[in-house]
Formats: C-alpha cells, sequence, structure tokens
C-alpha cells in the first residue's frame, strides 16, 4: 500500500477534500478520489475523514493510502494483438473485427480487456483500485481499426480529458450503400435511445420531444461505385471518410442511415443487404455478390490522432482497411458507372 502526504498551502485553503486530492496526487480522478475519502483511506493531521466536500485548510497534512489494486474480474487470456504503439502509460492497437471491446452477455470472453490484461501482466498499477487497462472509448464489436487505451490511472483521467473536451483527431471509412447528397458535408443531428428499441440509437426528429445527445459528424466520399438506376447518376454505393467531432454511440452508422447512405453489412441501420445497381455481366454479378455477402458493417477506424496526456508528444496512426473491406472495394470499383462501360 503507498501513502501520499500532502501539506496544504494558503492556495490550496477552501477547495473541497477530493478536488485538492485529485489535483495534487496526480494520478486520481475526483470521483476515484472520493471514492477513497469514504472507505476511510485519507487522514488530516492524522485523524480519519469520510467527508469528501470538507474544506480544506493551509497548513494541514493530508495522507491519502492508495489501496493495492485488487485482480480484476475478467482473466487474462493470451490473444494475438496488433499493437501500432507502446510505452508505459499507453496502447495503441488495431482491433480486429469479432472482437468485442469489453465483457458483456454474449462475450464474456476474448475481449481486447483480456488480451490486454494478459500483455500488460504487471504494467498495470490500477485505474480506479482495479488492475484493468483504462479503456474510454470504444468500436463496436465489428468494426475495425485504431483505439487507445491507458496503462497508468494518469494517463486514463488525462485521455478521459481529451476526450470529452474533443481534442482527439478521429478519422473512419465506411462504404455506404448509395451515397450521401451532397457527397461531403456536415451532419449535425443529436442522437438518443430509438424509442421502439433501447439496444438502437436514432437521430431526434422531435424537438419537443426527447433531446439527444450532440452529434457531429463531418464527412467526404472519397470515391462512388455503380450507378443506382440507368441515367439517374446516382451512385449505387461510395466510399466515405467520416471525421468525428463528438463520439456517441454508433454515430457514423446513425448518421449515415440518417442521410439515406447506410453501411453496407450493418445488420442494425441498413434497410436492406447489399446494394441496388444498374448493369448486367459478370463484373457486376461479382461486384453485387460482394456487397451482399459482406457479414458486418462495412467501418474502419482509420485514424487517432491526440496530445500524449503524459509526456505530450503528438501521436498519430493509421491503420490500412483490412483485407474483407478491401475485397470489397475492389469488387464494388467493377460496377458499370455510365452506358458505355
Amino acid at each position: 500500500m503507498e501513502t501520499i502526504s500532502l501539506t496544504a498551502t494558503t492556495a490550496d485553503a477552501g477547495q473541497r477534500l477530493d478536488s485538492f486530492l485529485a489535483d495534487k496526487a496526480g494520478s486520481l480522478s475526483r470521483s476515484r478520489a472520493k471514492t477513497l475519502i469514504k472507505e476511510g483511506a485519507v487522514t488530516i493531521n492524522g485523524a480519519p475523514t469520510d467527508d469528501p466536500r470538507k474544506a480544506v485548510v493551509a497548513g494541514s497534512t493530508y495522507a491519502l493510502a492508495l489501496p493495492d489494486p485488487v485482480p480484476a474480474v475478467p482473466q487474462p487470456e493470451d490473444i494475438p494483438l496488433e499493437i501500432l504503439f507502446e510505452d508505459a502509460h499507453l496502447i495503441i492497437i488495431n482491433k480486429a473485427s469479432g472482437m468485442a471491446v469489453h465483457p458483456a452477455p454474449g462475450s464474456w470472453d476474448g475481449t481486447l480487456v483480456n488480451a490486454l490484461l494478459f500483455h500488460c501482466e504487471g504494467q498495470l498499477p490500477g485505474i480506479g483500485g482495479v488492475e484493468r487497462p483504462g479503456i474510454v472509448h470504444r468500436l463496436d464489436k465489428l468494426t475495425t481499426g485504431v483505439m487507445v487505451a491507458a496503462k497508468t490511472e494518469a494517463a486514463h483521467v488525462g485521455l478521459s480529458t481529451l476526450f470529452a473536451t474533443h481534442d482527439i483527431e478521429r478519422s473512419y471509412l465506411a462504404v455506404t450503400r448509395g451515397a450521401p447528397r451532397p457527397l461531403s458535408g456536415t451532419i449535425d443531428e443529436p442522437i438518443a435511445r430509438a424509442t421502439g428499441d433501447r439496444k438502437k440509437m436514432a437521430v431526434v426528429r422531435n424537438p419537443d420531444g426527447t433531446h439527444g445527445r450532440e452529434a457531429i459528424t463531418h464527412y467526404k466520399a472519397l470515391e462512388t461505385f455503380g450507378l443506382r438506376d440507368k441515367g439517374t447518376g446516382l451512385p449505387a454505393a461510395a466510399l466515405v471518410q467520416c471525421t468525428l467531432e463528438t463520439g456517441r454511440t454508433h454515430q457514423i452508422r446513425v448518421h449515415m442511415s440518417h442521410v439515406g447512405a447506410s453501411l453496407i453489412g450493418d445488420p442494425v441501420y441498413g434497410r436492406s443487404r447489399g446494394v441496388t445497381a444498374w448493369g448486367s455481366g459478370e463484373d457486376f454479378d461479382t461486384a453485387r455478390d460482394a456487397a451482399r455477402r459482406f457479414e458486418r458493417q462495412a467501418l474502419h477506424a482509420a485514424v487517432l490522432g491526440f496530445v500524449h496526456p503524459i509526456t505530450g508528444e503528438d501521436l498519430h496512426f493509421e491503420a490500412p482497411v483490412p483485407q474483407d473491406m478491401a475485397d470489397l472495394i475492389a469488387a464494388l470499383r467493377l460496377l458499370p458507372k455510365d452506358d458505355h462501360d
């Protein structure tokens, strides 16, 4: 058990005790400090206190006993990871499709948490008093791409702040049925739980009803494929770059569906499988069949950039689209784009 001793100055006087400890200890969130105080881990001039709201007094000595981290409930599993970067504070990986981030019903093992517990064994001093990696964002189980996790509580607090203030560069690649109109723009539509299905999210359409959380997606069609119908000029599919200003659950999937360009393979927000396309012939059949057989939402977290919360280093990571999406894109390029193709 580690004990931290702090003497309050006149500048500290009047602060809430939990805020003071979070600021001065350097590796605690305020909520964690509050929990420790209530658990009796703090003394003031040798006397115990359990009041996190207690005002700090200049000249008083505050001792915080940090308990040893308890073992995590999820068990470590030797699961291969594609690691893009790692130091004493952070680990950045390129997540594969099919791997859930956290254990949950239907995915109690084989998750990213299980894999990180094994890979980082002996390197996790504890997040919130528990020996576990600090994950501040997530990707859907079937979505691939770049993710970051903290190995220390200080890094976890720093990452949480960066995500809360949107000081994170996040860019995704999506393959859509049809294409958004216009081909580039910004979707600024709040998102909330769908009223008819609590497992789904939806754009809040009624301004007088339930208010969703702010959700902003900047998008740009990088490439379009084929035609929906002969003579319309509307694409049958598109490769779309989506840059997130906010990070809501299923944000890209919901926003793209909202503008009539749901992701190919999306089992939740897509209206049907495959694509509607004009054409005929062997190449046309190959392309259409590839879209119909694609078994997950065609979404990949391609770019993640941020300032290292501990070292201050500018970090930028890119992951190429996985093979299944690359094959899908190659097949869609076979769709005819005009009457002469």
